[in-house]
């Protein structure tokens, strides 16, 4: 067989007065091309006559077969949509030909489809690219691994769910957890929104002047899952409480929505955090109003292990 590499290398060096008739292109592309020999032998009912008047096609679909068969990725296709290849069909003995995605392009739709689906406001690469597989995990974790598993399991089955509440140390992997979780549910086209909240509860504060924080408050009322990463850790004030965390959990709670939140703190400690209003005053039973929000409606895990950021310095 000859090379198909070598036949266009030899078309684009002719010059016109050299330049090979259509016959003589369409016997070395069957000579050729294993995608050609492979198409003929599929539609025996085609005739010369039918692929000459088709040639153009043919020598695309030929060519960027071609170019599959040794892909450069994505970044660098050749082909004349990216992604895609155009392959011949037969409508009543006429060659035709259709641009279809190739393997690579398919995979890259789904992983965007899975992105929009696993959305996240300030969340780190490393969280948004986590998953079950290459979560490490030991005596510290074991139990909160579990109840992660278990919850994607039960809300992928249908059925009503308690949220999570993880606490630990700091760089114990709680974030990274809430990430794999992400993952999982986005596989089932479960979406959910990972919200790292000091810096959420800081673009909220910036957008009181123009009032846009109502529809980013939209968003966290209604998606499907919300997970709340690192509450506690925000500059706290009366109005992030009651107008902002306050807000979201009501809603969520009384649409049986699940929230997930990773926390330094444990409950009785974010309930001290959230009880302290500005100028130090003590607000107890606001704090609590919140934590009636959280504390019936998540199953509570604290993760023990040592600080992987430490190790990996």
């Amino acid at each position: 067989m000859e090379s198909i590499g070598d036949f266009m290398k030899e078309l684009t060096k002719r010059t016109p007065r050299q330049i090979l008739s259509p016959d003589e292109q369409l016997d070395k592309m069957f000579r050729s091309s294993a995608y050609l020999q492979a198409f003929s032998q599929e539609h025996p009912e085609i005739s010369r006559d039918d692929y000459l008047s088709s040639l153009s096609n043919v020598y695309t679909a030929v060519k960027e077969q071609y170019w599959c068969e040794r892909c450069p990725g994505l970044d660098h296709c050749p082909n004349l949509v990216k992604g895609h290849r155009t392959q011949l069909d037969r409508v009543n003995n006429t060659i035709v030909s259709a641009i279809a995605p190739c393997k690579k392009q398919m995979s890259h739709e789904e992983d965007l489809k899975r992105r929009r689906l696993m959305r996240s406001y300030y969340a780190s690469e490393e969280t948004m690219t986590a998953s079950f597989d290459k979560l490490e995990h030991d005596m510290g974790n074991r139990a909160a691994v579990a109840a992660a598993i278990q919850f994607c399991n039960q809300l992928e089955a249908g059925e009503r769910v308690k949220g999570l509440y993880l606490h630990g140390p700091f760089g114990v992997g709680k974030s990274y957890l809430m990430g794999a979780i992400a993952h999982q549910l986005s596989l089932s086209h479960i979406a959910s929104l990972l919200v790292y909240v000091p810096d959420f509860i800081r673009e909220m504060k910036d957008s009181i002047s123009d009032q846009s924080y109502v529809g980013k408050l939209e968003l966290l009322k209604d998606v499907p899952v919300l997970i709340l990463d690192d509450i506690g850790a925000e500059n706290l004030t009366p109005w992030v409480r009651d107008e902002i965390l306050g807000v979201i959990l009501n809603q969520r709670a009384n649409n049986h929505l699940p929230t997930l939140f990773t926390s330094n703190y444990s409950l009785e400690e974010l309930e001290e955090h959230l009880s302290i209003s500005n100028g130090n005053r003590i607000e107890r039973t606001k704090a609590a109003r919140i934590m009636e929000r959280i504390r019936h409606f998540v199953e509570v895990h604290e993760i023990l292990r040592k600080n992987h950021r430490v190790e990996r310095v």
